[in-house]
């Protein structure tokens, strides 16, 4: 498997970026902050559910299509700790 892209990045490439949309005017589109949509175009948030639904409505992809791409990138992210995550096994008696 390799590292799946972080959402954020999507959404500049080949959201903003083809539209010619300034992150203030997708915010202000996307009824966010300026500073939570550059949050996520900086890979400092993921996509909520409730981003998901706008970037949806905004750009024509599935609120499940988004979460999908976060849920890829979180899953890669906790792999790769996944040495360092320290549990007790549990089984049935």
């Amino acid at each position: 498997m390799h590292n799946p892209p972080h959402p954020g990045g999507i959404v500049r490439r080949q959201c903003l970026k083809p539209l010619g949309l300034t992150v203030t005017a997708a915010a202000k589109g996307l009824g966010v902050t300026r500073q939570a949509l550059s949050d996520l175009l900086n890979q400092r948030a993921g996509v909520s559910v409730d981003m998901a639904v706008r970037l949806s409505k905004a750009f024509g992809s599935s609120p499940e299509t988004w979460l999908s791409l976060q849920m890829a990138d979180d899953l890669w992210q906790a792999r790769t700790r996944a040495a360092s995550i320290v549990v007790k096994r549990f089984r049935a008696a």
